[in-house]
């Protein structure tokens, strides 16, 4: 007998803290773009997880790495060589371009940490310990962790945990003045998301991340990106970065980077790259030999099915669906992002959306379809990467009807 529903629901009541207020469905299955309830119902997912599953649910070959790989030896120590961690970190190399080292973690926030640390060593090396501050965007995500938390640049996820740790500072994002006007002597690093992620999927500008560039340069501070969410070809290349042309000192992933399963990276370049030393960083489980084997595949699996080409043109594709929609209902505006990274607004003041974002999503659910709410007024869109022209059009049908009916 398989799980169902209302035994998991009363389980999670009465057994798991409630930080998260979840909707009522089990997903027991999935296969690409689709994901099965434990009733056998079908849906659509434009979530994948949060911008997780770039590959689709249950791809046959990183089910068949994991599975391999369990078989044989599932954990040893980072005090040991560890097998696929070191060919993981050239793949990645390889991918941004050459030049890179990387540090393996569990997740987004864990690599925001080791980002944050090896910044303020490597700017204490150069310029004392003054040299200690982070520069970053408001509206910006980083992750929920102290540090992690102390970076991000959205005060209501903050104020129930102050004090924050000390030390950040935040400028609005594509301002290049007042990005200028933040880096000081005692900045290390100028930490960017090149798509803001849950803040509500805003890109940079490339004239803002040149800028960022140049700025970091002149006054010898480190440029990182955080990738977590826009990394792992959601947005068409490798990086984002890649996509603009700007290349960072640090970059940290995750989410996609095994496609379901936890990892995560910090990878640095140039001096940057020799800023930790032994002992300076660790992690238990990071890069141990089942998540590296299913980051291998997934990055294999990504490259050869080409799926950052794809990103670009479903991509271009949805936000022209969505602006259409747009035009057609004046329920929508400001439809937003890069490649398979987009975002939707709904109307300010239109009386035919009398339902909130969170409501459309939940409306969508009911009628098999998986979107993000964030927020009271934006929907987010983050498909896995084998989405194609069909699927995109039972999504527009069906926020045609929800929108209608509201």
């Amino acid at each position: 007998m398989g799980a169902h529903l209302d035994d998991v629901a009363a389980l999670d009541a009465a057994y798991h803290l409630p930080t998260y207020a979840r909707k009522q469905v089990l997903f027991v299955r999935g296969d690409g773009m689709r994901l099965y309830d434990d009733e056998g119902r079908e849906y659509l997912d434009f979530l994948s997880g949060i911008g997780v599953v770039n590959l689709g649910h249950a791809h046959p070959a990183v089910a068949d790495a994991v599975d391999t790989q369990m078989r044989r030896l599932v954990h040893v120590s980072n005090l040991y060589h560890v097998e696929h961690r070191a060919a993981l970190a050239e793949r990645l190399s390889a991918l941004g371009d050459g030049g890179w080292r990387s540090f393996f973690c569990n997740s987004g926030t864990e690599a925001i940490e080791g980002a944050i640390k090896l910044s303020r060593r490597w700017g204490r090396t150069r310029r004392g310990d003054a040299c200690h501050r982070v520069v970053t965007a408001e509206r910006s995500f980083h992750g929920r962790t102290m540090g992690a938390l102390s970076a991000t640049g959205q005060s209501s996820k903050q104020g129930a945990f102050a004090p924050l740790l000390p030390g950040f500072d935040h400028v609005p994002l594509n301002d290049v003045e007042a990005l200028d006007a933040a880096v000081t002597a005692e900045t290390c690093a100028v930490l960017l998301e090149p798509v803001q992620g849950e803040g509500g999927v805003y890109p940079c500008t490339a004239e803002y991340l040149e800028a960022a560039r140049r700025i970091c340069d002149e006054r010898e501070v480190l440029l990182v990106f955080d990738e977590v969410q826009c990394g792992c070809f959601r947005t068409g290349s490798a990086f984002a970065w890649q996509g603009y042309g700007v290349r960072p000192d640090v970059v940290t992933l995750a989410k996609a980077l095994a496609n379901g399963l936890p990892a995560g990276a910090v990878m640095a370049s140039g001096d940057a790259a020799a800023a930790l030393g032994p002992g300076d960083h660790g992690s238990t489980f990071g890069g141990g030999p089942v998540i590296a084997a299913a980051a291998l595949a997934t990055l294999d699996a990504l490259v050869s099915e080409d799926l950052g080409t794809n990103a670009l043109s479903a991509g271009a594709e949805l936000r022209e669906a969505l602006e259409s929609l747009a035009a057609r209902t004046g329920a929508l505006s400001d439809a937003r992002g890069r490649g398979l990274m987009i975002a939707v607004d709904l109307a300010a003041g239109d009386e035919r959306v009398a339902l909130d974002a969170q409501a459309i999503a939940s409306a969508c659910l009911a009628r098999g379809i998986v979107v993000n709410a964030i927020g009271e007024r934006t929907l987010r869109f983050l498909p896995p990467l084998v989405c194609t022209s069909s699927e995109t059009a039972i999504l527009i049908d069906t926020l045609e009807v929800v929108l209608g009916g509201a």
